[in-house]
Protein backbone atom coordinates (compact mmCIF):
# COMPACT_ATOMS: atom_id res chain seq x y z
CA UNK A 1 0.00 0.00 0.00
CA UNK A 2 1.13 3.63 -1.00
CA UNK A 3 -0.35 6.72 0.16
CA UNK A 4 -0.89 8.38 -2.61
CA UNK A 5 -0.60 11.86 -0.96
CA UNK A 6 2.18 13.81 0.62
CA UNK A 7 2.98 13.64 4.03
CA UNK A 8 2.90 17.66 4.84
CA UNK A 9 -0.76 17.00 3.14
CA UNK A 10 -3.59 16.17 5.79
CA UNK A 11 -7.42 14.84 5.85
CA UNK A 12 -9.89 15.63 8.41
CA UNK A 13 -11.18 12.14 10.63
CA UNK A 14 -14.61 12.31 12.24
CA UNK A 15 -15.47 9.69 15.20
CA UNK A 16 -19.16 10.02 16.14
CA UNK A 17 -20.19 7.91 18.92
CA UNK A 18 -23.64 7.71 21.15
CA UNK A 19 -21.84 10.50 23.16
CA UNK A 20 -19.82 12.68 21.59
CA UNK A 21 -18.72 14.08 18.24
CA UNK A 22 -14.65 13.93 18.05
CA UNK A 23 -12.91 15.39 15.52
CA UNK A 24 -9.04 15.79 14.14
CA UNK A 25 -6.91 16.94 11.59
CA UNK A 26 -4.81 14.06 10.52
CA UNK A 27 -1.25 13.71 9.02
CA UNK A 28 -0.21 10.85 6.63
CA UNK A 29 1.17 9.47 9.50
CA UNK A 30 -1.43 8.99 11.72
CA UNK A 31 -0.65 12.07 13.73
CA UNK A 32 -3.26 14.24 14.90
CA UNK A 33 -2.62 17.86 14.68
CA UNK A 34 -5.58 19.63 15.93
CA UNK A 35 -8.47 18.33 17.57
CA UNK A 36 -12.72 19.45 17.68
CA UNK A 37 -15.43 17.85 20.17
CA UNK A 38 -19.02 18.63 20.57
CA UNK A 39 -21.76 16.39 22.34
CA UNK A 40 -23.80 14.02 19.94
CA UNK A 41 -27.05 15.41 20.00
CA UNK A 42 -30.11 13.68 21.54
CA UNK A 43 -31.20 10.33 19.64
CA UNK A 44 -34.68 11.62 18.94
CA UNK A 45 -33.65 14.68 16.72
CA UNK A 46 -33.56 15.10 13.63
CA UNK A 47 -30.91 13.42 11.84
CA UNK A 48 -29.90 17.01 10.24
CA UNK A 49 -29.13 18.11 13.95
CA UNK A 50 -26.08 15.60 13.40
CA UNK A 51 -25.14 16.19 10.53
CA UNK A 52 -25.19 20.13 11.86
CA UNK A 53 -22.82 19.25 14.32
CA UNK A 54 -20.03 17.29 11.58
CA UNK A 55 -20.19 20.30 9.83
CA UNK A 56 -19.58 22.39 12.63
CA UNK A 57 -16.36 20.28 13.65
CA UNK A 58 -15.17 19.67 10.30
CA UNK A 59 -15.49 23.72 9.78
CA UNK A 60 -13.43 24.62 13.44
CA UNK A 61 -11.02 22.22 12.28
CA UNK A 62 -10.59 23.60 8.76
CA UNK A 63 -10.41 27.37 10.14
CA UNK A 64 -7.30 25.97 12.68
CA UNK A 65 -5.39 24.88 10.12
CA UNK A 66 -3.30 27.60 8.75
CA UNK A 67 -2.43 25.65 5.31
CA UNK A 68 -3.39 23.62 2.44
CA UNK A 69 -6.70 22.65 2.52
CA UNK A 70 -7.64 18.93 3.72
CA UNK A 71 -7.28 16.43 0.88
CA UNK A 72 -10.79 14.92 2.52
CA UNK A 73 -12.94 14.08 5.28
CA UNK A 74 -13.53 11.01 6.15
CA UNK A 75 -16.63 10.30 8.70
CA UNK A 76 -16.60 6.88 11.26
CA UNK A 77 -20.33 6.47 12.13
CA UNK A 78 -21.60 3.91 14.79
CA UNK A 79 -24.23 2.48 12.92
CA UNK A 80 -24.68 -0.10 10.06
CA UNK A 81 -23.28 1.43 6.83
CA UNK A 82 -24.37 -0.10 3.55
CA UNK A 83 -21.34 -1.77 1.51
CA UNK A 84 -20.90 1.42 -1.18
CA UNK A 85 -19.70 3.71 2.01
CA UNK A 86 -23.11 5.95 1.11
CA UNK A 87 -25.71 5.48 3.65
CA UNK A 88 -26.29 4.59 7.37
CA UNK A 89 -28.87 1.86 7.54
CA UNK A 90 -29.36 1.75 11.01
CA UNK A 91 -27.46 3.34 14.28
CA UNK A 92 -28.93 1.66 17.53
CA UNK A 93 -27.58 4.55 19.45
CA UNK A 94 -28.60 7.74 17.23
CA UNK A 95 -31.54 8.60 15.31
CA UNK A 96 -30.36 7.87 11.58
CA UNK A 97 -32.51 4.98 9.72
CA UNK A 98 -31.42 5.33 6.07
CA UNK A 99 -29.80 8.31 6.03
CA UNK A 100 -27.51 9.67 3.30
CA UNK A 101 -25.09 10.26 5.53
CA UNK A 102 -22.18 10.77 2.36
CA UNK A 103 -24.16 12.52 0.04
CA UNK A 104 -25.95 15.15 2.85
CA UNK A 105 -22.44 16.17 4.52
CA UNK A 106 -20.69 16.26 0.75
CA UNK A 107 -23.21 18.68 -0.29
CA UNK A 108 -22.53 20.80 2.49
CA UNK A 109 -18.56 20.53 2.81
CA UNK A 110 -15.98 21.63 0.16
CA UNK A 111 -13.58 18.54 0.09
CA UNK A 112 -14.21 15.03 -0.96
CA UNK A 113 -16.37 12.85 2.23
CA UNK A 114 -15.80 9.15 2.95
CA UNK A 115 -18.38 7.28 5.26
CA UNK A 116 -17.80 3.96 7.47
CA UNK A 117 -18.47 2.02 10.44
CA UNK A 118 -16.64 3.60 13.62
CA UNK A 119 -15.58 -0.06 14.16
CA UNK A 120 -14.11 -0.61 10.94
CA UNK A 121 -11.83 3.18 11.23
CA UNK A 122 -10.72 2.45 14.51
CA UNK A 123 -9.46 -0.91 13.73
CA UNK A 124 -7.97 0.24 10.31
CA UNK A 125 -6.01 2.74 12.74
CA UNK A 126 -4.62 0.20 14.95
CA UNK A 127 -3.71 -1.86 11.87
CA UNK A 128 -2.07 1.44 10.03
CA UNK A 129 -0.29 2.78 13.24
CA UNK A 130 -1.04 0.90 16.26
CA UNK A 131 -1.45 -2.39 18.52
CA UNK A 132 -2.30 -4.52 15.06
CA UNK A 133 0.96 -3.35 12.72
CA UNK A 134 2.76 -6.13 10.44
CA UNK A 135 -0.37 -8.44 11.46
CA UNK A 136 -2.44 -10.17 9.21
CA UNK A 137 -5.37 -11.27 9.89
CA UNK A 138 -7.12 -8.97 13.38
CA UNK A 139 -10.05 -8.92 14.99
CA UNK A 140 -10.58 -5.51 16.97
CA UNK A 141 -13.29 -5.26 19.50
CA UNK A 142 -14.52 -1.96 21.31
CA UNK A 143 -15.68 -1.42 24.16
CA UNK A 144 -17.96 1.80 24.57
CA UNK A 145 -21.47 2.70 25.11
CA UNK A 146 -21.96 -0.54 23.53
CA UNK A 147 -19.52 -2.76 20.93
CA UNK A 148 -18.34 -2.43 17.96
CA UNK A 149 -16.07 -4.51 15.84
CA UNK A 150 -14.02 -5.03 12.51
CA UNK A 151 -12.07 -7.34 10.92
CA UNK A 152 -8.88 -6.99 8.56
CA UNK A 153 -7.40 -9.56 6.45
CA UNK A 154 -4.37 -9.25 4.40
CA UNK A 155 -4.68 -5.66 4.71
CA UNK A 156 -7.69 -5.45 3.39
CA UNK A 157 -11.48 -3.90 6.12
CA UNK A 158 -13.57 -7.01 5.62
CA UNK A 159 -16.93 -5.20 5.12
CA UNK A 160 -19.42 -8.41 4.25
CA UNK A 161 -21.34 -8.36 1.04
CA UNK A 162 -23.86 -5.47 2.95
CA UNK A 163 -21.55 -3.06 4.25
CA UNK A 164 -22.36 -4.68 7.82
CA UNK A 165 -20.05 -7.14 9.27
CA UNK A 166 -18.71 -6.47 12.79
CA UNK A 167 -21.92 -5.78 14.46
CA UNK A 168 -20.07 -8.11 17.05
CA UNK A 169 -22.15 -6.54 19.72
CA UNK A 170 -25.44 -7.90 18.71
CA UNK A 171 -24.51 -11.55 18.55
CA UNK A 172 -27.36 -13.00 20.72
CA UNK A 173 -25.13 -14.51 23.81
CA UNK A 174 -28.37 -14.81 26.44
CA UNK A 175 -31.62 -15.94 25.21
CA UNK A 176 -34.09 -13.83 26.54
CA UNK A 177 -31.60 -11.93 28.47
CA UNK A 178 -31.17 -8.25 28.54
CA UNK A 179 -33.51 -6.42 26.92
CA UNK A 180 -31.12 -4.19 23.95
CA UNK A 181 -31.80 -0.75 22.11
CA UNK A 182 -31.58 -2.51 18.49
CA UNK A 183 -34.84 -4.30 20.04
CA UNK A 184 -33.38 -8.33 20.85
CA UNK A 185 -32.52 -9.50 23.96
CA UNK A 186 -29.31 -10.69 25.41
CA UNK A 187 -27.12 -9.09 22.80
CA UNK A 188 -22.97 -9.48 24.00
CA UNK A 189 -23.54 -5.84 24.18
CA UNK A 190 -25.69 -5.56 27.64
CA UNK A 191 -23.26 -7.92 29.11
CA UNK A 192 -19.74 -6.46 28.12
CA UNK A 193 -19.90 -2.93 27.61
CA UNK A 194 -19.88 0.18 29.35
CA UNK A 195 -23.16 0.15 29.35
CA UNK A 196 -23.06 -2.86 31.06
CA UNK A 197 -20.50 -1.96 33.58
CA UNK A 198 -22.63 1.12 34.77
CA UNK A 199 -25.67 -0.89 35.31
CA UNK A 200 -24.42 -3.12 37.22
CA UNK A 201 -22.28 -0.68 39.55
CA UNK A 202 -25.84 1.33 39.91
CA UNK A 203 -27.86 -1.24 40.50
CA UNK A 204 -25.70 -2.25 43.58
CA UNK A 205 -25.98 1.17 45.03
CA UNK A 206 -29.60 1.53 44.20
CA UNK A 207 -30.23 -1.72 46.71
CA UNK A 208 -28.05 0.01 48.73
CA UNK A 209 -25.47 -2.51 48.96
CA UNK A 210 -22.50 -2.21 51.50
CA UNK A 211 -19.99 -3.33 48.79
CA UNK A 212 -20.83 -0.49 46.60
CA UNK A 213 -19.95 1.53 49.68
CA UNK A 214 -17.15 3.29 47.78
CA UNK A 215 -18.93 3.67 44.68
CA UNK A 216 -21.76 5.41 46.58
CA UNK A 217 -19.35 8.08 47.80
CA UNK A 218 -18.02 9.25 44.49
CA UNK A 219 -21.58 9.87 43.29
CA UNK A 220 -22.67 11.29 46.53
CA UNK A 221 -25.62 8.11 46.77
CA UNK A 222 -26.82 9.29 43.66
CA UNK A 223 -26.48 6.33 41.52
CA UNK A 224 -27.49 8.02 37.87
CA UNK A 225 -24.09 10.08 38.36
CA UNK A 226 -21.94 6.72 38.19
CA UNK A 227 -19.62 6.74 34.92
CA UNK A 228 -17.67 3.69 33.66
CA UNK A 229 -14.10 6.02 34.00
CA UNK A 230 -15.32 6.27 37.27
CA UNK A 231 -15.58 2.21 38.27
CA UNK A 232 -12.39 2.26 36.33
CA UNK A 233 -10.75 5.03 38.38
CA UNK A 234 -12.03 3.07 41.59
CA UNK A 235 -10.84 -0.43 40.62
CA UNK A 236 -7.16 0.56 39.88
CA UNK A 237 -7.36 2.58 43.07
CA UNK A 238 -7.94 -0.85 45.18
CA UNK A 239 -11.97 -1.39 45.13
CA UNK A 240 -12.88 -4.83 45.62
CA UNK A 241 -15.94 -4.18 43.95
CA UNK A 242 -15.06 -1.90 41.38
CA UNK A 243 -12.40 -4.88 40.10
CA UNK A 244 -14.94 -7.61 40.29
CA UNK A 245 -17.26 -5.56 38.04
CA UNK A 246 -14.42 -4.99 35.83
CA UNK A 247 -13.93 -8.92 35.91
CA UNK A 248 -17.49 -9.89 35.09
CA UNK A 249 -17.56 -7.71 31.86
CA UNK A 250 -13.76 -9.42 31.55
CA UNK A 251 -15.20 -12.72 31.27
CA UNK A 252 -18.05 -11.81 29.45
CA UNK A 253 -15.33 -10.51 26.71
CA UNK A 254 -13.54 -13.60 26.46
CA UNK A 255 -16.82 -15.65 26.42
CA UNK A 256 -17.33 -13.81 22.96
CA UNK A 257 -14.02 -13.45 21.76
CA UNK A 258 -13.39 -17.47 21.44
CA UNK A 259 -17.09 -17.24 19.77
CA UNK A 260 -14.96 -14.77 17.08
CA UNK A 261 -12.21 -17.07 17.12
CA UNK A 262 -14.13 -19.81 15.43
CA UNK A 263 -15.65 -17.42 13.16
CA UNK A 264 -12.56 -15.63 12.11
CA UNK A 265 -9.06 -17.60 13.52
CA UNK A 266 -7.59 -14.42 13.75
CA UNK A 267 -4.00 -13.81 15.17
CA UNK A 268 -4.87 -11.19 17.23
CA UNK A 269 -7.58 -9.63 19.20
CA UNK A 270 -7.11 -5.53 19.97
CA UNK A 271 -9.58 -4.73 22.56
CA UNK A 272 -10.32 -0.70 22.24
CA UNK A 273 -12.80 1.51 23.31
CA UNK A 274 -13.16 3.60 26.93
CA UNK A 275 -14.24 0.39 29.05
CA UNK A 276 -10.30 -0.79 27.58
CA UNK A 277 -8.99 1.83 29.95
CA UNK A 278 -9.14 -0.43 32.42
CA UNK A 279 -6.28 -2.37 31.03
CA UNK A 280 -5.63 -5.81 32.66
CA UNK A 281 -8.41 -5.27 35.12
CA UNK A 282 -10.37 -5.71 32.24
CA UNK A 283 -8.01 -8.25 29.93
CA UNK A 284 -6.45 -10.74 32.65
CA UNK A 285 -10.44 -12.00 32.96
CA UNK A 286 -11.11 -12.43 29.44
CA UNK A 287 -8.02 -13.88 28.75
CA UNK A 288 -8.81 -16.26 31.09
CA UNK A 289 -12.29 -16.69 29.93
CA UNK A 290 -10.93 -17.10 26.17
CA UNK A 291 -8.58 -19.84 27.34
CA UNK A 292 -11.54 -21.34 29.23
CA UNK A 293 -13.78 -21.63 26.30
CA UNK A 294 -11.94 -21.89 23.01
CA UNK A 295 -12.90 -25.20 21.23
CA UNK A 296 -9.90 -27.10 20.69
CA UNK A 297 -8.41 -25.48 23.33
CA UNK A 298 -5.17 -27.17 24.16
CA UNK A 299 -4.48 -28.24 20.25
CA UNK A 300 -4.55 -24.56 18.52
CA UNK A 301 -3.11 -21.53 18.51
CA UNK A 302 -4.35 -19.06 20.51
CA UNK A 303 -4.66 -15.59 19.57
CA UNK A 304 -3.29 -13.07 21.65
CA UNK A 305 -5.71 -10.51 23.29
CA UNK A 306 -4.21 -6.72 23.53
CA UNK A 307 -4.98 -3.46 24.72
CA UNK A 308 -5.28 -0.92 21.69
CA UNK A 309 -2.76 1.75 21.28
CA UNK A 310 -4.59 4.52 19.84
CA UNK A 311 -7.39 5.03 22.96
CA UNK A 312 -10.21 6.69 21.84
CA UNK A 313 -8.56 8.34 18.71
CA UNK A 314 -8.35 5.57 16.84
CA UNK A 315 -11.86 5.99 15.21
CA UNK A 316 -10.73 9.44 13.46
CA UNK A 317 -7.36 8.72 12.53
CA UNK A 318 -8.96 5.45 11.14
CA UNK A 319 -11.41 7.54 9.51
CA UNK A 320 -8.83 10.35 8.17
CA UNK A 321 -6.73 7.95 7.03
CA UNK A 322 -9.16 5.61 4.85
CA UNK A 323 -10.35 9.14 3.11
CA UNK A 324 -6.73 9.72 2.38
CA UNK A 325 -6.57 6.65 0.68
CA UNK A 326 -10.00 6.44 -0.78
CA UNK A 327 -10.68 2.89 -2.10
CA UNK A 328 -7.13 1.76 -1.87
CA UNK A 329 -8.06 -0.52 1.16
CA UNK A 330 -10.79 -2.87 -0.58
Amino acid sequence: MTDEFAQDEFAIGIDIGGTKVSGGLVSADGTVQQRARRDTPHRSTSPRVVEDVIVEVVEELMDSHQGSAPVAVGVGAAGFVTADRATVVFAPHLSWRHEPLRDALSSRLSVPVFIDNDANAACWAEWRFGAARDRSHVVMVNLGTGIGGAVIAQGAVQRGEFGIAGEFGHMQMVPGGHRCECGNRGCWEQYASGNALVREARSLIAAGSPLAADLAERVGEDPRALTGPMITEAAQGGDATAAELLAEVGTWLGVGLANLANAFDPGLFVIGGGVSAAGDLLLDPARAAFARSLTGRGYRPRADIVQADLGNEAGLIGAADLARLGDEDD
